[in-house]
């Protein structure tokens, strides 16, 4: 009983990996605006204000940011940094 299980499972398992390595359109936007605001998120903890916010606690000010490439299994997502 339980090898029918775990073999159903394998085979969903399979049918779902099969669908997001086929259309990973949807994906890899979604990955890339997700990895773009844990970045800007940690930068603002970082100085101690979003950005363009006046704070008394700000502890300094970003110096801009550049463009860099990151390889996942979705594609190369460009990230600004």
């Amino acid at each position: 009983m339980a090898q029918k299980k775990h073999t159903a499972d394998r085979a969903r398992l399979e049918t779902v990996r099969a669908a997001l390595t086929d259309d990973v359109d949807w994906l890899k936007p979604l990955i890339q605006e997700v990895l773009q605001q844990v970045l800007e998120a940690e930068r603002d903890e970082c100085v101690g204000a979003a950005k363009g916010e006046r704070s008394d606690a700000r502890s300094g000010y970003p110096s801009g940011h550049y463009r860099r490439g990151l390889v996942t299994c979705v594609g190369k997502l460009e990230l600004r940094v």
